[in-house]
């Protein structure tokens, strides 16, 4: 049972999981909110903005032989460490970048130009910085762009319709690893082992931003060349991008300084406080990982965090869903539609497609933020949105995303709110813009 609808936190470890982050019941104005576009941009760990401003305070360059100079050594090379633990992987590179859009180009352009093939293939559900990676190159190569469909039931894209488009032609594959959206996520595992059945020597990166907070990655189980995350999504700070390319995928020709060992990704000065707020987000998950388990590798420390983190979190998803006695569920609230809403909650990470009859999604936005709560309309003027609405025979939606900070009291209260919303758009009281 555990499994299938998740399992919440104790009240006291909830506790000190919320007092670990800045802002998750009020904003900075110490006004009282219920943030819940975590897929946007994750609440902040208190000691990863902290350690940042410390590191970046330091003016010393890490490129130098002095006591401070070594110390910021120190710092990256945990970092990138603690970056490997995170994903499991052994070897490769490290590649710390402005952002994860950034890093994803950098990625797509290496392999797609050093690679032979007459097609690329991807989905329809894939991040602008994916997607368009995968279009700008396989246009400038004269490629065929393949692109998987989704599937409008479970709001992820099924196997076959990726493994499909493989062939031995198929230079690169770009895969999403949850739809940002509906929070489907995609079977990477077979995705990998099945389209390498195709294509032994496939090359495929993976866009993991979305994903990395809510579930385990492991690339001992799923060997890919690249993948990427944002660590401002993942409790961490803006201005950062963290990368891993495989031993292979590193040493293609890239954009680097010449006198820089091949498998170099990084251009200009090192920032140190990148490295840092990734091993403040390891030590955190591993704290709440030594919370449920004895163990001291820190390996599998992070990945009971991240486990614990996932049961949290369905079982705030079944909470949304179904309710409970405090609240009644979305799928019961008269006037409100739940999009995609797949019945296995093991397939989805924490994100919710929804909409009110008779309320267009950017003016539900505003009526949210009027009652203290922040969510994000998805609408097909956007380039964020556009493609991936249109794949699923939607025109938008309302975005709900909590993350593992929130309890069950909070998910409730946002159900309340929810439910009057509804009732007064069905009496006329709220009017449509």
């Amino acid at each position: 049972m555990t499994a299938v609808h998740g399992e919440l936190f104790p009240t006291p470890l909830m506790a000190q999981i919320k007092s670990r982050f800045h802002y998750v019941d009020h904003d900075m104005n110490g006004r009282e909110r219920l943030f819940f576009d975590n897929a946007g941009g994750s609440f902040r760990l208190k000691a990863a903005v902290e350690q940042a401003g410390r590191i970046d305070a330091l003016p010393d360059c890490p490129e130098r032989i002095h006591e401070l100079a070594r110390y910021l050594q120190d710092v990256q090379a945990k970092g990138s460490q603690d970056f490997r633990t995170m994903l499991n992987a052994q070897g490769g590179s490290v590649y710390a970048s402005l952002t994860a859009s950034g890093a994803m180009f950098d990625m797509v352009r290496a392999i797609a130009e050093n690679v032979p093939g007459t097609n690329m293939v991807t989905t329809v559900l894939e991040h602008p910085s994916s997607f368009d990676a995968m279009s700008l190159y396989a246009e400038r190569l004269g490629r065929e762009l393949r692109v998987a469909p989704s599937n409008p039931v479970t709001g992820g894209v099924d196997v076959e319709a990726i493994v499909g488009l493989v062939d031995q032609d198929t230079a690169l594959l770009s895969v999403i690893y949850a739809s940002n959206i509906s929070g489907a996520k995609l079977d990477i595992a077979s995705i990998v082992k099945r389209a390498r059945e195709v294509k032994p020597d496939l090359y495929i990166v993976v866009d993991a931003v979305q994903h990395a907070p809510h579930g385990l990655i492991d690339l001992e189980k799923t060997p890919i060349d690249g993948i990427n995350v944002a660590p401002y999504k993942f409790f961490g700070c803006r201005g950062s991008g963290m990368s891993w390319l495989s031993e292979r995928a590193s040493v293609l020709p890239h954009h680097k300084l010449a006198g820089k060992s091949r498998d170099f990704w990084d251009l200009g000065s090192a920032a140190p406080w990148q490295f840092a707020v990734i091993s403040e987000i390891t030590d955190y998950v591993s704290w709440l990982g030594s919370q449920f388990s004895g163990a001291s590798a820190r390996r599998t420390l992070f990945a009971r965090g991240i486990e614990r983190i996932e049961l949290h979190e369905r079982a705030l998803l079944t909470r949304l869903l179904h309710g409970s006695d405090e609240a009644p569920g979305l799928r019961a609230i008269e006037g409100v539609q739940v999009f995609l809403d797949h019945d296995d909650l093991s397939r989805r990470d924490l994100i919710l497609a929804i909409g009110i009859d008779g309320l267009e999604h950017a003016q539900a936005v505003r009526e949210y933020e009027k009652r203290g709560v922040i969510v994000y309309e998805r609408v097909a003027t956007s380039l964020y949105s556009k493609r991936m609405l249109q794949s699923f025979g939607l025109e938008g939606a309302i975005r709900v995303s909590p993350l593992h900070c929130h309890s069950a009291a909070d998910i409730d209260r946002f159900l309340r709110i929810t439910g009057e919303m509804a009732a007064q758009v069905a009496a006329g009281l709220i009017r449509a813009d």
